[in-house]
């Protein structure tokens, strides 16, 4: 007899198997009752039929509680009403450990209590959902720069320099000095470009935001490409295909997922058309204007309320291109024809997800950068070697950064981006 992961069963339509699984749920109905499993890839249904398994296997799935561990034996059949479309004939029932008083029931929590009790809410059929999407998302990735020519390279977490600032920063001792907990991976993939051609990082960055927005996270992981040779025009391309890449395959292998999550397929179809809409920052606030937002002015960062009407404003991912140069990191390259904005992208997801990616063109004169670091407050000691990458051979080269836990909270249709991340870091909460 073969042990199988539910999410196999259409392999074994008719066959007798085993299964190792947790208890969801329970329902009986006079001699019959019903289990609610989860296996780790899937829920599904087992039947018990009372003439079938005898008294003792029969009072065992009645009293079994929610969360208690069994291996369950029987045949696989199709069945057209659930989700999930296949369920289980149990012949035999063995419980392998036992759960008492499980916290997460059925009923409605507040979401502190949850969020307390994040180690058990993944099991929920929800959140298994979304960490399938994310993972998803994560294997798509790594095919698509693979697939491009890239070459994955690992940045330090630890830092002792600031790509976005130093407002954000999460301070440590590294031995006798001040060191940091990454914001970006940007600056040592830009060497990386230099080295390799085209490369992209994925991991781990932290911003110490006193922000409590649907949006941020303390602690996120980001998809930091970065390609020598290259300028902003060509980047943009590689950003939609990239995304629309994602979508397609959430599209493709996240049907189970998309199902629980009750998520649009025709909708998330219209995130694969290319080319995405593209719109000046200059003509973005002047559309913002038109429609009422007289809180904006020229040489204001936009907030939640302006991207989410710029995107539905097309219905798409937009970029919005050319900020403010005030308003943007010191590395990114200046207007050839404007010294008021520099050349780089910020992508808006529609639905009110905001910002998903942020790029630019990278500045590559050396006296310019240094000017830069100085005119931001930055120790220009610290940044040395990140000048010396413009006195060694330097060519235009872009890049950008893509958000995993925003991407997956918009791909996912969720409204909060604490759910996309298997463990949280906010603003008030480092537990569990």
């Amino acid at each position: 007899m073969e042990s199988i992961q539910i999410l196999d069963a259409k392999k074994h339509v008719g066959e007798t198997v085993q299964i190792g699984a947790w208890v969801a749920n329970k329902r009986s109905s006079g001699k019959i009752a019903f289990l609610q499993l989860r296996d780790g890839t899937a829920y599904f249904q087992g039947i018990v039929v009372k003439s079938e398994v005898g008294e003792e296997v029969f009072q065992l799935a009645k009293n079994l509680n929610q969360e208690t561990a069994v291996l369950v034996t029987g045949e696989i059949r199709e069945d057209s009403r659930s989700k999930f479309g296949y369920e289980i004939d149990i012949s035999g029932l063995e419980v392998v450990g036992e759960s008492h008083d499980y916290p997460i029931t059925p009923k409605e929590h507040g979401t502190d209590f949850l969020m307390d009790h994040r180690h058990l809410w993944l099991r929920s059929s929800k959140q298994h959902a979304i960490m399938q999407i994310r993972n998803e998302i994560i294997r798509a990735t790594y095919e698509f720069f693979n697939k491009n020519g890239f070459i994955k390279i690992d940045p330090p977490i630890l830092t002792g320099s600031a790509p976005e600032g130093t407002t954000d920063l999460f301070e440590t001792n590294y031995f006798d000095q001040k060191a940091y907990l990454s914001q970006s991976g940007q600056l040592y993939m830009e060497a990386a470009a230099m080295a390799f051609g085209k490369v992209f990082s994925f991991g781990p960055t932290f911003r110490a935001e006193k922000s409590k927005t649907r949006r941020h996270l303390i602690e996120f992981w980001m998809i930091e490409p970065e390609m020598a040779f290259m300028h902003q025009e060509e980047s943009l391309e590689v950003q939609e295909q990239y995304v629309a890449f994602l979508v397609q395959n959430v599209l493709d292998n996240c049907d189970y997922a998309l199902d629980v999550l009750g998520r649009d397929r025709e909708v998330l179809k219209k995130y694969t058309k290319l080319p995405f809409p593209r719109i000046s920052y200059d003509d973005a606030v002047a559309l913002l204007q038109k429609n009422g937002f007289d809180d904006i002015q020229w040489g204001d960062d936009f907030g939640s309320p302006h991207e989410t009407f710029i995107a539905n404003s097309f219905d798409q991912p937009v970029f919005i291109l050319n900020y403010p140069k005030a308003i943007k990191p010191f590395y990114m390259k200046p207007h050839p024809t404007r010294e008021d904005v520099v050349i780089c992208a910020d992508m808006i997801a529609p639905e009110g997800y905001g910002e998903i990616i942020g790029g630019s063109e990278r500045a590559i004169d050396h006296e310019y950068l240094l000017e830069q670091i100085r005119a931001h407050g930055l120790d220009e000691n610290e940044y040395s070697w990140y000048l010396d990458l413009r006195k060694y051979g330097s060519v235009p080269h872009t890049g950008f950064g893509l958000g995993l836990e925003r991407t997956v909270t918009w791909l996912s249709g969720i409204e909060h981006v604490r759910e996309s991340i298997p463990f949280p870091r906010l603003l008030n909460r480092i537990y569990p």
